[in-house]
């Protein structure tokens, strides 16, 4: 049996993985990272993007990856959200929020998660502190009082002062550590797909809001010369997959009627993806010499971009603790500390954007008029909004 020791094991190479691998390693430490997934390549497997606000882009920057993208990231400066009613969908309600008003350059800068992925596990692969294995995956834990012992599914067997959870939704490493979860189902699911449309967006990024769920256009580069966005649609469960299943210019001309045409007609370029909609929150964070981040740890609903945003807190923090307690990895102070950090803020996201969705989805016709109350007031009382838009820049 092949036997290696590190200060630090991760399950899962997904972006908070990779993030927490590369970071662990900048501040000295070995690490090492296994995925029973192939090496990610060029080829588009995911088809979501992300808009990562400031606190993550100050990450990036921290483990040296930001400027490798960089050029590449679309700055999303202005959030204009619609409330919608009626069939065919019609807009009732629109406000837009600017960066700008807090003098800030943008709320975010959206990069596709393929690429970014892409672009850390090149980064992790060629850092001599990160022993990077794709293609294998985590096997079994035996947690003492002084180590984690992880048997990975070669056979290797490995020793470490911390193993990470970071394996997504289905963590079999915190399943290992005897930690279930909370999940709420909402009957919704999220269809993810790119498209080009008539209209430039201007780094605009849209939010449309109906019964059934948010309609969400987030800026990409300009596809063949065209302007394009990254869609994020959600529906119950039924109507989703009505949607996935229809022919391409059926379902451009759908996806169409549903932005009411704010951009123009969409056309879709991408294949489409299409995945449950629910909340989903570990109940405890720590086990012995374990810690559970990102979807291990919470999934939430696609709204916001509070999702691998809220991952990304979980990699600072994590890594904020043991930079101050670089003698404690992994021992009950270090998990204790790390725990404290995250439990409260990560139920309160959830609840939250647990409640935003229920309101967002509604077809009740009082829920949709406190809907579109709530915008206006948020949007209209100065200070209200600063608040909220603070938030949005990962205040």
């Amino acid at each position: 049996m092949d036997r290696r020791t590190a200060d630090i094991f991760i399950a899962g190479g997904g972006i908070a993985g990779l993030i927490a691998a590369l970071g662990f390693a900048k501040e000295g430490f070995s690490v090492v990272l296994a995925d029973p997934a192939p090496m990610p390549g060029d080829i588009m497997t995911d088809l979501r993007s992300t808009a990562y606000l400031q606190p993550a882009r100050d990450l990036l920057q921290t483990i040296g990856v930001w400027e490798t993208v960089a050029d590449r990231a679309t700055p999303l400066e202005v959030l204009r959200v619609i409330d919608c009613a009626g069939d065919p969908t019609t807009a009732k309600t629109e406000r837009a929020f600017e960066a700008a008003d807090l003098g800030a350059p943008a709320f975010g800068w959206n990069l596709p998660n393929a690429l970014m992925r892409c672009e850390l596990a090149q980064a992790a692969a060629a850092n001599d502190r990160i022993d990077l294995r794709f293609g294998t995956g985590f096997k079994s834990l035996l947690a003492r009082d002084t180590e984690a012992i992880t048997t990975l599914s070669d056979g290797t067997q490995l020793r470490s002062k911390l193993a990470i959870a970071a394996d997504g939704r289905g963590s079999t490493l915190r399943q290992a550590a005897g930690i279930d979860v909370d999940v709420t189902r909402y009957g919704q699911k999220a269809l993810a797909f790119h498209v080009t449309h008539d209209q430039p967006h201007n780094a605009v990024s849209t939010e449309l809001y109906h019964s059934g769920g948010a309609f969400v256009l987030v800026p990409l580069p300009d596809f063949e010369s065209k302007p394009a966005s990254a869609v994020v649609w959600m529906n119950d469960g039924p109507e989703a997959l009505r949607l996935a299943n229809l022919n391409e210019t059926a379902f451009s001309d759908a996806a169409t009627q549903r932005s009411t045409g704010v951009l123009g007609n969409l056309t879709l370029t991408s294949e489409r993806q299409i995945w449950p909609v629910i909340t989903q929150t570990a109940r405890a964070l720590t086990a012995r010499r374990v810690a559970i981040i990102a979807e291990a740890a919470h999934v939430l609903p696609p709204i916001g971009a509070q999702g691998l945003n809220t991952s990304l807190v979980d990699v600072h923090w994590l890594l904020d603790v043991a930079r101050n307690m670089p003698d404690d990895i992994g021992t009950p102070k270090f998990l204790d500390h790390f725990a404290k950090a995250r439990t409260q803020d990560i139920a309160a996201r959830a609840r939250v954007i647990d409640l935003y969705n229920r309101i967002c989805r509604s077809d009740v016709p009082p829920v949709q008029s406190l809907r579109r109350l709530g915008l206006r007031l948020t949007h209209d009382i100065t200070p209200l909004r600063h608040g909220i838009m603070r938030a949005g820049l990962g205040g």
